[in-house]
């Protein structure tokens, strides 16, 4: 595989073998590391949450990204920059919050998509793109999307062109056991395809659920792709734009602001509460390692990869 991928990336003359793809270069023994390390109490200001802070900015640095600690008015994003070869103008985002609930090691919320974001930038650092990518570790999600919020109002301020939002929240929760999935009739009424789908697979939480604006189907479809190839259920529940302001259900995550500025964007997550028993360590409950199901974690890394990397070459 190493060798595929110098040939791939050196242009080497006689060099026959396609270029893996990015999906099939994520890694699970690094993902795993780092979720280990990220697993303990880190809401805003306290020590563990300054680690991970820096573990982000460190490690966007080593990948070769432009690195900037974004202090707004009560938090610090951390961001990671890699211009594009032929339009660097357009942007493409990558990214998950590094916050957890107070006292609460949140592994699943939202350890488990602060490593994605990690590994996707590891994996996405390996070669030229024409767009530019963005990595992104927002602070103070838990209090409301407070630093993806800073972030967008400030693009926006600025022009900036992001054409695509790719937002991982809680990736790695799952569970094969029928009924361990539970449902929002509203939502089911509103979306009965999803609805259906998940009935008919007697309600086991084993696929990743995919939230959208009707702007990101393109990127759906190259999730989806990839997902197919790795045998990795997905439901999608795709919004008209008049519903993407007014469904609170399905703005609970950091795509919700990019959306409120009509940027492309998307969510991929395990559900939450809806099936993570122990979601923000309600019922004296932990979000530990103990539950994570990484092989799950990675699957989901896998199409987000796949999903970034198209967007950044289209």
């Amino acid at each position: 595989m190493k060798c595929l991928v110098l040939c791939a990336l050196a242009g080497a003359v006689g060099c026959s073998d396609p270029a893996p793809s990015p999906m099939s270069l994520v890694e699970r023994a690094g993902y795993e590391a780092d979720l280990t390390t990220i697993a303990a109490p880190r809401s805003p200001k306290t020590p563990h949450w300054q680690e991970i802070q820096d573990l982000c900015a460190d490690r966007f640095a080593s990948l070769g990204f432009e690195v900037e600690r974004h202090a707004y008015t009560t938090g610090v994003n951390v961001i990671g920059i890699r211009a594009g070869t032929t339009k660097p103008a357009e942007r493409v985002v990558v990214s998950a919050h590094y916050d957890s609930v107070q006292n609460c090691a949140g592994a699943d919320d939202n350890g488990t998509g602060v490593a994605g974001v990690l590994e996707a930038a590891r994996v996405l650092s390996l070669q030229p793109h024409d767009r530019t990518l963005v990595v992104a570790c927002w602070d103070e999600e838990e209090r409301g999307l407070i630093g993806s919020s800073a972030y967008v109002t400030r693009a926006k301020a600025a022009g900036e062109s992001i054409v695509l939002a790719l937002v991982f929240e809680m990736i790695g929760y799952r569970s094969s056991a029928p009924m361990s999935q539970m449902t929002d009739p509203m939502l089911e009424a509103v979306f009965p395809d999803a609805g259906a789908q998940i009935a008919a697979n007697d309600y086991r939480g084993d696929f990743a659920l995919v939230v959208n604006d009707e702007s990101a189907t393109t990127a759906v479809a190259d999730l989806q792709e990839v997902a197919t190839e790795i045998h990795l259920p997905i439901v999608n529940i795709s919004l008209l734009a008049p519903l993407k302001r007014s469904i609170d259900g399905l703005r609970r995550s950091d795509h919700a602001p990019f959306w409120d500025a009509d940027v492309p964007a998307l969510m991929i997550t395990d559900t939450a509460n809806f099936r993570n028993t122990h979601y923000h360590c309600l019922r004296s409950t932990a979000d530990a390692l103990a539950d994570i199901d990484f092989e799950f974690a990675v699957a989901n890394v896998r199409v987000i990869v796949g999903a970034a990397a198209a967007a950044l070459d289209r």
